[in-house]
């Protein structure tokens, strides 16, 4: 193949990788594999100096712009850094300062490469005025209001000493036990699993809940002070200075004096960091001295002061036992390898998800083939790769099921994805069992004394046939009670727990229903914008879709539901059973349609009451809260530290702009 259409292939391949990774958060190649690949365009181009392209992906940083989210132009480009997977590497790098210092002595900060998302925040007065994302480097997303529920992010600044304007750069990441929990809700719930944390604090920090933003516990680290008027002359004391003002500064950070100190910490990080609460794929090594870095200057893209080292990923050989198909609450099958068990990441790997039968057919799996597995700053194993040469010669490949691998039923194609689904809701035992599980579960109906295991033996005994069944177990109190290893303590705490949920509040018991594409958020909208059953069964996808983040899709998914009669059947008898089917009543004393008909749109903090309250009232009072400036907005609702951006949108569409005391009395009682 001839250098142009090399080229050509690789700038295609990189930006399509650049596109999952940044703005899918779903990379389908590994980092090194990524940066190989980019190596190998980089070293094209400069022997071909003719068919240099300003738009190849050697030009720029990939890109994790929403368009749901107003962007912002950085003082400062935000660039990627050099990186290596070799320790040689890094001690070039270090000769090559030396030289370009023409000798000068200088000293190395050494720091942990935390495997997140980039934040860069602006601080004025000593307060954060602006959060955004790296983005294409240039100019990235604001999403202050998220990152300001990051409990480790400083709202207001301690001590003294801060330049009156200053931008701090680290990283938002998930530490390993939010991350666990996170993926095992998701894992009940049957939503896909994070990969790894750097991508669940990527999607988490571009939701446009802030409220589930809190709740998921993201955790920031910074590593690098810019402005005028800085305290200190060097990169070092600079973060320690950073430190007494609030920022979370790794403790991991060092000052190296020489290369020898320098790779015995990369050969001491590259195992003791499997003992950090959060997930790092590489160290950074920085040129301490201000100066020094101003004089070495930049290339294109990166610094010419720093390089990354990155960790190289763990993998290991294992023999394929077999392959199971697995039927989940919604009907998806899922191909799941069981190996022979292997040692990896300090964990022993049995089950790796295959996930679906296109990634089999891709991968080529056949009977019994050695198969690489791989975690590196993954937690979940994943098949990275068959070994060819040891298959056997009789191995035949592994062919996804046809059938229901439980019922027998046939399966069908999901429209659009590549997943098959058992289309036997009725009568396949784990949908069944499954939708139960999801129904007793403590963020749905929260029914203790009933879990995975005894939700089968329910099923099994023919007690419990749908989530319905449930409110009539009690008529077989003495049969349970009979059951080996139950008595009457653990029947009176299934039967307690059962009673307590007819108390559950409406928009749970939404989300308890197993409603495909209705996760919780969701379900508290339907039911917070409906207000009961009977409007959400009966509401056309015309008005479904008017409810914010409400889309065409989760639309008729909702319809779909309840026009099935033995969905409908369930929701009557749930009713008799007293579970709650409505929104609590307000009081008349509490609602109006002052603000009928009006769209407002809020931004910024405030002292009276929370966004959320705020928010709330709106509703209350007719309005409708909406996320973006447009045409149709009636008014913005001001607070402290609002975006720019918002502001000078809302004014050069004449948008009246009031603040919460204004707010407040549109709002009151005459």
């Amino acid at each position: 193949m001839d250098a142009a259409k090399q080229i050509e292939n690789l700038r295609k391949e990189l930006n399509r990788h650049n596109y999952n990774y940044y703005v899918l958060n779903a990379p389908e190649i590994s980092d090194r594999d990524f940066d190989m690949m980019m190596k190998e365009l980089e070293k094209l181009e400069h022997e071909h100096p003719e068919l240099d392209d300003p738009y190849s992906p050697t030009h720029r940083v990939g890109s994790d712009i929403n368009k749901a989210f107003e962007q912002h132009v950085h003082q400062r480009p935000m660039l990627s850094l050099g990186n290596t997977y070799s320790i040689a590497e890094v001690d070039d790098f270090l000769h090559r300062t030396r030289e370009s210092l023409m000798g000068e002595e200088f000293s190395i900060v050494g720091e942990m490469k935390f495997d997140g998302t980039s934040i860069s925040l602006t601080y004025r007065d000593g307060r954060l005025v602006r959060a955004v994302t790296r983005g294409d480097g240039e100019r990235g997303d604001i999403v202050t209001d998220n990152v300001m529920t990051i409990k480790s992010v400083p709202l207001q600044l301690n001590g003294s000493g801060w330049p009156q304007e200053f931008e701090i750069r680290g990283e938002i990441v998930l530490p390993w036990k939010a991350f666990d929990r996170l993926n095992a809700e998701r894992e009940f719930n049957e939503e896909p699993l994070f990969a790894n944390p750097r991508n669940a604090a990527a999607g988490t920090l571009k939701m446009q809940n802030s409220a589930e933003v809190a709740r998921r516990g993201l955790d920031a680290v910074f590593y690098y002070l810019l402005g005028d008027n800085l305290p200190c002359d060097n990169h070092y004391d600079n973060m320690m200075e950073a430190r007494k003002w609030g920022f979370k500064v790794s403790s991991e950070m060092k000052l190296l004096h020489s290369i020898e100190e320098v790779d015995r910490f990369i050969e001491y990080w590259d195992t003791a960091r499997k003992e950090l609460p959060v997930a790092t794929d590489g160290l950074v090594f920085k040129v301490n001295n201000l100066r020094q870095q101003l004089n070495l200057g930049y290339t294109a893209k990166s610094p010419r002061w720093a390089i990354a080292y990155k960790f190289q990923a763990e993998r290991a050989l294992t023999q394929l036992r077999f392959v199971s198909f697995e039927v989940g609450r919604t009907g998806v099958v899922t191909p799941v390898a069981n190996l022979e068990p292997v040692l990896l990441s300090g964990t022993i790997v049995k089950r790796a998800s295959l996930h679906n039968a296109d990634i089999v057919r891709t991968l080529d799996i056949h009977e019994h083939d050695m198969l690489y597995v791989e975690k590196g700053g993954e937690i979940i194993p994943k098949i990275t790769g068959v070994d060819t040469d040891s298959r056997l010669p009789d191995a035949k490949p592994v062919t996804f099921v046809t059938d229901c691998p439980i019922c027998g039923t046939r399966l069908v194609r999901v429209e659009g994805e590549a997943a098959w689904m058992c289309p036997n809701k009725w009568g396949c035992p784990p949908q069944i069992c499954g939708r139960i599980e999801h129904f007793v579960g403590r963020r749905m109906m929260n029914i203790e004394g009933i879990g995975e295991e005894i939700v089968v033996i329910l099923y099994q005994n023919g007690w419990v046939n749908d989530i319905a069944d449930l409110y009539d177990l009690h008529t077989h109190r003495t049969e349970i009670e009979a059951l080996p290893g139950f008595g009457p303590r653990t029947a009176d705490r299934m039967i307690d727990g059962i009673e307590a949920s007819r108390q559950v509040p409406f928009e749970r018991v939404m989300y308890a229903l197993s409603i495909p594409f209705v996760g919780e958020t969701v379900a508290k909208k339907l039911a917070r914008s409906l207000g009961d059953i009977d409007s959400v069964m009966n509401a056309g996808v015309e008005a479904l879709t008017a409810i914010d983040d409400i889309g065409p899709r989760i639309a008729e998914s909702v319809q779909e539901y309840f026009n099935n009669p033995v969905n409908r059947d369930i929701i009557e008898r749930l009713r008799r059973a007293g579970v709650q089917m409505s929104m609590p009543k307000r009081d008349d004393a509490d609602s109006s349609d002052r603000l009928a008909g009006k769209s407002i749109v809020i931004s910024g903090t405030f002292s009276k009451h929370s966004r959320d309250e705020y928010k709330d009232m709106i509703e209350r009072h007719g309005g409708k809260n909406v996320s973006s400036i447009s045409k149709k907005t009636d008014y913005l609702l001001a607070g402290e530290n609002m975006g720019p951006a918002k502001l000078q949108k809302a004014t050069s569409l004449n948008i009246p702009i009031i603040d919460e005391d204004t707010f407040l009395k549109m709002i009151e009682n005459d």
